[in-house]
């Protein structure tokens, strides 16, 4: 996309319900143009006469076409319409925006990837990016936590990569719930307590985080404590941004600017913003 501040006009190709409170929306670009994005960037979405808001991509469908997909959930005025929306809807996209996860410099080295609620929205694209390239990396684990199974994202997805067993696309995936209902088989507690029934080798592992702000302290700070390096935890911060530009100053962490210089940071480049942050 040329210009970063003129949204590109785009189509909501279909609208599929994750959970009782998210959707994810198929976009496709009118311009037929290649969509050339890292896991872990962002983009802006227009809805016009409504405002903008960021949102995370959780999967590329066809790169070359610009299709892809957001997955979202109802937050404020411009979130409140694109519920509303039905499929066909025109609406505008700038980006992809900001830096991401640095999957390539992960290679040869264990995956650990701790998702709380909507964060496994921008993770989604990082799983299917390390399945495609599996033989590059050591063990891929999951660990995914929402506060009860009804706001669980991707569910069949998770169902298949749970399912995933052959030696060469193994993934482990480890759920768990706050609140269970009758149905639920897996674990019931907070994410963060799964990291203990893993084996993990710290030396040799870089991970992945991405959640509310409490359940990242909680995890991170875990992390250190199994003896993690401060430059092997990677973390977004999405949540915090606006208007991806760096213009209007809401997603400031100290001097650092998140939709700039983010939204993927180490520990060690934020440690003496997240007491304040948290």
């Amino acid at each position: 996309m040329k210009n970063p501040y003129i949204p590109e006009t785009a189509l909501i190709k279909d609208i599929r319900a994750e959970s009782y409170e998210a959707k994810t929306f198929t976009i496709s670009l009118k311009k037929k143009q290649l969509f050339n994005y890292e896991c872990g960037q962002f983009v802006e979405l227009s809805l016009f006469g409504h405002g903008e808001f960021p949102a995370s991509v959780s999967e590329v469908i066809k790169p070359k076409e610009g299709v892809f997909q957001i997955t979202v959930r109802e937050l404020g005025k411009a979130t409140r319409r694109l519920m509303e929306l039905p499929v066909n809807s025109v609406i505008g996209v700038r980006g992809p925006f900001g830096n991401g996860f640095p999957v390539e410099k992960m290679e040869k080295r264990n995956i650990l990837l701790v998702a709380g609620g909507m964060g496994l929205s921008p993770l989604k694209y990082v799983v299917m990016y390390l399945l495609r390239n599996r033989n590059k990396y050591g063990e891929v684990k999951l660990l995914y936590g929402a506060m009860s199974p009804d706001r669980l994202l991707f569910k069949n997805t998770l169902s298949s990569w749970k399912n995933t067993g052959e030696r060469d696309r193994s993934l482990e995936v480890l759920l768990t719930v706050d609140t269970p209902d009758n149905g639920w088989q897996w674990r019931v507690g907070r994410v963060t307590e799964m990291i203990d029934d893993i084996k993990l080798a710290p030396s040799s592992t870089s991970a992945i985080i991405c959640g509310p702000s409490l359940m990242m302290k909680a995890t991170t700070t875990k992390l250190l404590d199994k003896g993690f390096g401060q430059d092997q935890i990677y973390m977004s911060f999405e949540r915090r941004m606006q208007c991806g530009m760096g213009m209007c100053g809401h997603c400031m962490m100290g001097w650092k600017r998140v939709c700039l210089e983010g939204p993927v940071f180490t520990f060690k480049e934020v440690e003496d913003t997240l007491e304040r942050l948290f």
